[in-house]
């Protein structure tokens, strides 16, 4: 074995790739494998390249396996940050590890399984507030773009109110050199339009959205000290004993003061939400009760039975423009930025410049961004029907991107046979280390053709085969491979490069099936489908089984989304679970890139050890990824 010093020299990037053009900085967050960094490292353009500066994920096995890949293997200087995105010391560690480089791009997934379409979708779910934490960094690191990629779930979720709420807070993303203009104009129009009580509370609203956090604890009080004021002044009137005593004007009062304390209810809400999830309460009688208490602390419940309960205060009749003015304040402090500013709209649509405040919110609003854009793996020359969702956020200064172009007709696309025929030497309990001689197959041998490295078909002499492609990896362009790449299970081993594990070919590893399990998937293949006949066979020969689905793989298609369960799929010709290798296939990962760590575990330990499967199914399609990161470059000044 070579030396390490040798083999970051033999693995360095090529000079002549990097003269001439311009480094564009990106980081990535929610790492995992690393499918949008690979991708984004095969990207690139005559006068532009990735510079892949910090990815970050809670898990050590992909700190390991982005460490092998792109310290290691590839020779890079990025930097892993190990740490969930909630704590609160993630963004300041994460500015240490940056220093003061400029970051032009982040890209990022939030973990997506509260989303996903192919299973139960659980309300309160620990992850749903991920997106809230990652447009922090946004907001903090103001890249001139940033892709926040999920499942398409994510658009449908409590009726598309999730999705909304999304696009509602990058629009609330502010450029702060423009707030003091802002400000002005508010102070103005609003002194023209609304009362003193009404524009007292826009204006601490709306730094309260734009300050800093050092300032958000004063504001808060300041605001919630108009609105008191507001509701003792409503309630003079009042004989003294009937205003502390009946129930309606103490839920008003004490409703006031659950709203002031906002941050006090999410870190209740946050440990309720942990302890769900740690426990498994989902599907019991526990997760009811649990979620209505959650709900009872959110913003709007509370504003939902504080204005039912001034409606019900018959001596409020008498002042009934100061109350509706004071529910809409009340309302108010639950807005986004951009809930607010579509507010303010009103109000300048009564001043006559609606025009000007329509203008001074594309200056204003840092990030633009017409739409989620849904894209299919298949139209990028990967071998699977993976739709995803990307949120492209454009800096205003920056050209906005509302398309990923295809780069594989329809006609074109990549089917299975072509992917992975090349490696159906394997048999059942066995492991491979080289490549062998793939079993033929006649009927489909024609479906193999030769290809573009983003998928298009192309019948040149010096272009290849999907596998050819795998095997001889997508970044030749930019990196030397002088030494082959290597495994090892934790990051102590890491360290020890006499533990290094040396092969040709890794991640290709079949599981020891009993006779029954391997009956039980012939049935299943020869039906075609886990349909409710294939089930009644399967009961008759006393083989059926717990699992709620298993797909038979077509390889003249495309695969349906790659999972994290090796043996939901199928092999098209062997009636067997697939490879750790063979899904990465399916994912259009390169043979040389491995997966570290675990093959695979059980149960909720997947959860916490991301094993080799977890990688590999949780990952964004690198070939997808790579059309993002060419079309971001072809547009970034």
């Amino acid at each position: 074995m070579e030396n390490k010093d040798s083999i970051v020299i033999n693995m360095a990037e090529k000079k002549e790739f990097l003269e001439g053009r311009k480094a564009v900085t990106f980081l990535d967050l929610f790492a995992g494998a690393g499918g949008i960094s690979e991708g984004f490292m095969q990207a690139y353009t005559d006068d532009k390249y990735y510079d892949f500066i910090l990815a970050s994920d809670i898990n050590e096995n992909c700190e390991l396996t982005h460490r092998v890949r792109y310290n290691e293997e590839l020779g890079l200087k990025t930097k892993f940050l190990t740490e969930d995105i909630m704590s609160e010391t993630f963004l300041s560690d994460l500015k240490k590890k940056i220093g003061r480089t400029s970051i032009d791009v982040v890209t990022g997934g939030p973990s997506c399984q509260s989303f996903s379409l192919s299973g139960r979708r659980r309300k309160y779910d620990k992850r749903d507030n991920l997106f809230e934490h990652y447009l922090k960094v946004i907001s903090e690191l103001r890249p001139k773009y940033f892709v926040m990629e999920n499942v398409k779930g994510i658009l449908t979720k409590d009726k598309g109110r999730f999705k909304d709420e999304i696009m509602r807070r990058i629009r609330s993303i502010i450029d702060y050199k423009q707030a003091s203009t802002l400000y002005s104009y508010l102070n103005e129009m609003l002194g023209r339009t609304a009362s003193s009580f009404e524009k007292s509370c826009f204006m601490i609203k709306t730094r309260l959205e734009i300050e800093d956090d050092s300032k958000t604890k004063s504001l808060i009080e300041e605001y919630f000290s108009i609105l008191e004021e507001q509701f003792k002044d409503l309630t003079r009137n009042i004989d003294y004993r009937i205003s502390k005593s009946d129930s309606q004007i103490s839920t008003i009062r004490h409703g006031l003061n659950l709203l002031k304390r906002n941050s006090e209810r999410q870190k209740i809400q946050s440990a309720i939400i942990q302890e769900k999830a740690f426990c498994n309460i989902d599907n019991d009688d526990f997760v009811h009760s649990m979620n209505d208490f959650i709900e009872f602390l959110e913003d709007d419940t509370i504003i939902g039975k504080i204005l039912i309960s001034i409606n019900n205060v018959k001596e409020f009749v008498a002042f009934r423009d100061k109350v509706e003015s004071f529910k809409s304040m009340i309302s108010l402090c639950a807005m986004t930025l951009d809930e607010c500013f579509d507010t303010l709209k009103d109000y300048a649509k009564k001043d006559g410049s609606e025009s000007e405040f329509d203008k001074m919110l594309d200056g204003i609003r840092l990030y633009r961004i017409e739409k989620p854009i849904v894209v299919l793996s298949s139209d990028y020359g990967v071998p699977q029907n993976r739709e995803r969702v990307l949120f492209i956020g454009c800096r205003n200064d920056q050209k906005l991107i509302t398309e990923i172009p295809a780069t594989v007709a329809p006609n074109e696309k990549v089917t299975i046979f072509e992917a992975i025929s090349d490696l159906d030497f394997i048999g059942n309990g066995e492991t491979k280390t080289e490549y062998g001689n793939a079993k033929k197959n006649k009927e489909l041998d024609s479906l193999i053709r030769n290809r573009a490295i983003d998928g298009p078909i192309d019948t040149a002499s010096e272009r290849h085969t999907f596998a050819e492609w795998s095997r001889i990896g997508r970044l030749q362009h930019r990196f030397i491979f002088d030494s082959r790449p290597f495994y090892v299970k934790t990051l102590e081993e890491l360290g020890n490069p006499l533990l290094h594990i040396e092969h040709e070919l890794f991640n290709h590893q079949t599981s020891a099936q009993s006779d029954d399990v391997k009956k039980r998937l012939g049935i299943i293949a020869k039906h075609g489908d886990y349909n409710d006949a294939c089930k009644i066979e399967l009961k008759k020969k006393k083989l059926e089984s717990n699992k709620r689905n298993y797909t038979v793989l077509d390889p003249r298609g495309q695969s349906p989304t790659v999972v994290t369960m090796p043996d939901d799929f199928i092999h098209y010709s062997r009636f067997r679970a697939m490879t750790v290798r063979e899904m990465a296939r399916l994912q259009s990962f390169d043979d040389s890139f491995v997966f570290q760590g675990k093959r695979q575990t059980g149960g909720d330990k997947r959860k916490s050890e991301i094993p080799q499967y977890t990688l590999v199914g949780n990952a964004v399609p690198p070939l997808m990824a790579r059309a993002i990161g060419n079309t971001i470059l072809k547009a970034i000044k």
